[in-house]
């Protein structure tokens, strides 16, 4: 119920604030910005709004730190330690964030890291804990936001700060600086056999993944994570909600015919919109046919095994690709789906609010995004496939792809996080009255 008040709210101040300023200075525009689901704040993210000063601002937020280069940074960070900050403290989401101490504190002598490998739950809570209590440990904070739960309950809430440093910056496309700092994108990819399907991948649309044949069974096998506990799919179907016309245009494109709404959603307690694509595809994909199983490598693997008289879907992320060359298996993403083959899952760098080395911090995070060259190492022990760091001038040798040429989008964390409690609703009824399960 916080949630839900605490959207309606962001989305009534956003579009006070747009009608007072009259509309929105802003060109950036989010791939996922088309809302036709009827709840999402139309024009451009704020990516903060001052209530006190009535001013909106739109990421990139440069301010005076955004100019600062390692030099004036690292030596204010020392005065930081003389001060009596003598840690530099990281909370991480990824363990490979642990190989960056030795090369950082060798390259900025007097500065101790100190990194914690912390799930995101543990992440964020820590450092809310903290903040309420006035007893802050966190200087640097790592973390993904797929459903916009961090812009707006860590962001807003005054827990953590955005950096953008303005060299950086301009090697980041500014569609992906709207929420927050990138240290590199992610994805997830349904994937395919090779041996089953030779010549091309088997699937074009999202549509397809559920077709049936002409006898009513099912055409693929689906396998996938159980995606009523796994907000980046969630996350992923809001944005199909919110994009209807699009999701619309697609079966028209795949079938050639107009789609046939056939939902009930009359057993919800909120407002589902009526002939929204996005909610039949929801309504069609939980009555399909699927296995769920919480292990990414035994997802490919299924694929793997399966057969052309059985042939087999599984989602799964980007980088379990990787057991093509590691375990041999015949496996392959299905890229460039109508209306779009996923959603971006962006791993970002935060400044804790109130931390003890602000300087210290910000040398931090330039340092692990590549610094002002690209050349800091930083990005290294990110560099891997299914990792695609954002900026233009770093050189991706591990991807057999490059990111603009997968089909996958910007995520739009306001529209998403305002419904994104409803489709969670309506994916864990509709998935419990299934005939399949």
């Amino acid at each position: 119920m916080k949630r839900k008040l605490f959207a309606l709210l962001m989305a009534l101040v956003m579009v006070l604030s747009l009608a007072a300023c009259g509309g929105s200075g802003d060109s950036g525009t989010s791939g996922d910005s088309g809302s036709t689901g009827g709840t999402a704040a139309e024009g451009s993210l704020h990516v903060g709004y001052s209530l006190a000063e009535d001013k909106n601002y739109y990421g990139p937020y440069y301010d005076e730190w955004s100019d600062m280069t390692d030099e004036e940074l690292y030596e204010m960070a020392l005065k930081e330690v003389e001060g009596g900050a003598d840690e530099l403290n990281i909370y991480a989401t990824s363990s490979k964030m642990l190989k960056a101490k030795d090369d950082f504190e060798e390259k900025f002598p007097g500065l101790n890291l100190v990194i914690s490998d912390l799930d995101s739950d543990e992440v964020l809570s820590k450092a809310e804990i903290e903040n309420e209590t006035g007893n802050i440990t966190a200087d640097v904070l790592q973390t993904k936001d797929v459903n916009g739960e961090v812009f707006h309950e860590y962001y807003d809430n005054g827990v953590i700060e955005t950096f953008y440093p303005r060299d950086i910056c301009s090697h980041i496309n500014e569609e992906n600086l709207k929420y927050s700092y990138p240290l590199y994108a992610s994805q997830s990819f349904w994937y395919y056999n090779t041996e089953v399907f030779p010549d091309e991948q088997p699937i074009h649309s999202w549509w397809e993944i559920i077709e049936k044949n002409d006898d009513g069974s099912q055409k693929y096998t689906l396998f996938a994570k159980e995606i009523g506990q796994e907000t980046a799919y969630l996350s992923l179907f809001a944005s199909f909600i919110n994009n209807a016309e699009e999701m619309e245009q697609s079966y028209k494109d795949t079938y050639g015919a107009d789609l046939e709404y056939t939902y009930d959603a009359s057993s919800f307690n909120f407002d589902v919109p009526e002939n929204n694509a996005g909610v039949e595809y929801l309504w069609r994909f939980t009555q399909s046919k699927m296995t769920f199983i919480s292990d990414g490598d035994e997802l490919v693997r299924a694929v793997h095994n399966s057969t052309a008289d059985k042939p087999a879907l599984a989602l799964a992320s980007a980088g379990k690709i990787e057991n093509r060359e590691e375990s041999g298996y015949n496996i392959a993403w299905c890229i460039n789906l109508s209306p779009y083959t996923a959603l971006l899952n962006t791993e970002s760098m935060f400044v804790v609010q109130g931390c003890d080395n602000p300087a210290g911090a910000r040398l931090f995070i330039r340092y692990i995004t590549g610094g002002a060259d690209c050349q800091s190492g930083g990005l290294k022990p990110f560099t891997k496939m299914g990792n695609w760091p954002l900026r233009d001038d770093f050189v991706d040798e591990k991807n057999p792809a490059k990111l603009d040429e997968l089909g996958a989008r910007t995520n739009d964390l306001v529209s998403i996080y305002n419904i994104y409690p409803n489709v969670q609703d309506m994916w864990m009824y509709w998935l419990s009255q299934s005939s399949n399960k």
